[in-house]
């Protein structure tokens, strides 16, 4: 009966799913590299909800404050937190790559390596040009075009817009507001129920990236990859604990208190597909929804420490594993220009890769063909990236939210200490079902 009860539990049966997709994809390659739809499938079932969710929340939790002012000290302080942190995480690459050197020994030459394969990435990397055209793209052609388009911070934007016109309207605006929770508390209802397909999905992706890359990528590139998971998991246990211990709580319990979204994000290789549910586990560890709703979804694109630690690792593997050497003022250009790179990367698979494309077009010494030497492992690093970005995320929601007052702290460690709940669906939600 216990052992019933196990599996009804989330994140055994995403665990499941992950395990078996990897024997899949071992033992039956062609069938694994098949699955890919699942996984694919699953992840733009939670993308469909994720700009209702954000717009609802932000705009709603925007409305419902009243004083501007204190939102835009929040946006100031989590700006400049995402700021020192993911310096810190580069840093912190860079150093580890001097420490480990991963790369030595390979000897490779540029000149044997496909040279398609880098102008390819090259060439999508090259259409994120300059800071104006970033900050252009934050404004969607229309209102409707930013859900329909899937950016993130286009509809963080209109949210903040909307939250601010409903300040402004008096009693119509608490309507309105009233209507947004409700919306919001519906699509956090539909998410509930697609994140029962969570298995299938964490099955399908797995068996895909080792049906199509093969265990033997891993035992080829073991050292960049050993090194850039021991390295994450230092980052997470040192400095975001620092971080967490400073704000009153424990990193370890935080980590086990997701551990489910953990697992999906471990299976899809994607931190957007837990992007609804880490806003409501941090809601209810006692982070107030404004500071949830703004924080969360602008460090999906600001506050990317695990791909910030993997773009100045890589780096340096590619010009160890080539013999090319570096100097000091091209690592501080790597530094600096990593600084402003890495926030036009997402949760997305695979965008990682194209900002380390971008990256390297400032070293012009490394060869862009180099990235051929990575294209067949940065699927399992791409996994690595997105659990690190996922717990960064967390932990900022927590800390800012502290910062600001508006953190009960009480709840958070009552949560914390009663351990990971595996329901997802929101309280009000929760609670209508059992009423029915």
């Amino acid at each position: 009966m216990a052992v019933t009860r196990h599996f009804r539990v989330l994140y055994v049966q995403v665990l499941i799913g992950v395990a078996l997709g990897v024997l899949v994809g071992a033992l039956w390659p062609h069938v694994g590299a098949s699955l890919k739809p699942l996984g694919d499938a699953f992840v733009s079932l939670i993308k469909m909800a994720v700009a209702p969710v954000i717009f609802c929340t932000v705009a709603g939790g925007i409305a419902r404050m009243g004083d501007l002012k204190a939102f835009g000290r929040l946006g100031a302080r989590t700006l400049f937190y995402f700021e020192v942190v993911s310096t810190v995480a580069l840093v912190l690459g860079l150093v580890v790559g001097h420490l480990a050197h991963p790369g030595q020994g390979f000897n490779v030459d540029p000149a044997t390596l496909d040279p398609k394969i880098g102008a390819e990435y090259a060439a999508k990397a090259a259409h994120s040009t300059g800071v104006v055209d970033y900050l252009l793209k934050l404004i969607p052609d229309t209102f409707v075009g930013a859900f329909t388009g899937g950016q993130l911070l286009q509809v963080l934007v209109i949210a903040v817009l909307t939250g601010f016109a409903c300040t402004r309207m008096g009693e119509f605006g608490e309507r309105v507001s009233d209507v947004l929770d409700g919306i919001a508390k519906l699509f956090f209802g539909i998410i509930a129920v697609i994140v029962k397909l969570a298995p299938i999905g964490a099955f399908g992706a797995m068996a895909f990236t080792i049906g199509k890359y093969g265990l033997g990528a891993l035992v080829n590139l073991g050292a960049l990859i050993g090194t850039f998971y021991l390295t994450s998991i230092l980052f997470v246990l040192v400095v975001l604990g620092a971080i967490a211990a400073l704000s009153g709580f424990s990193i370890l319990k935080f980590v086990a208190y997701i551990r489910e979204e953990l697992l999906i994000v471990l299976g899809t290789s994607s931190s957007e597909s837990v992007l609804p549910q880490i806003m409501l586990k941090l809601q209810r560890l006692g982070a107030g929804k404004t500071t949830t709703g703004l924080v969360i979804p602008t460090g999906y694109s600001f506050n990317l420490d695990g791909t910030n630690i993997y773009m100045t690792l890589a780096t340096l593997f590619l010009a160890q594993a080539t013999n090319t050497p570096l100097s000091w003022g091209q690592e501080l250009s790597l530094l600096g220009i990593a600084m402003l790179t890495s926030k036009g990367a997402s949760g997305v698979t695979g965008a990682g890769f194209i900002t380390l494309a971008a990256t390297l077009a400032v070293i012009p010494d490394l060869p862009i063909a180099a990235l051929a030497l990575l294209v067949g492992v940065d699927r399992f690093m791409s996994e690595c990236r997105a659990l690190t970005n996922l717990v960064g995320n967390g932990v900022a929601t927590l800390v800012l939210a502290g910062w600001e007052g508006d953190l009960d702290r009480e709840k958070l460690k009552a949560e914390l200490d009663r351990g990971p709940d595996a329901r997802l669906e929101p309280e009000p939600v929760l609670a209508a079902a059992e009423a029915d």
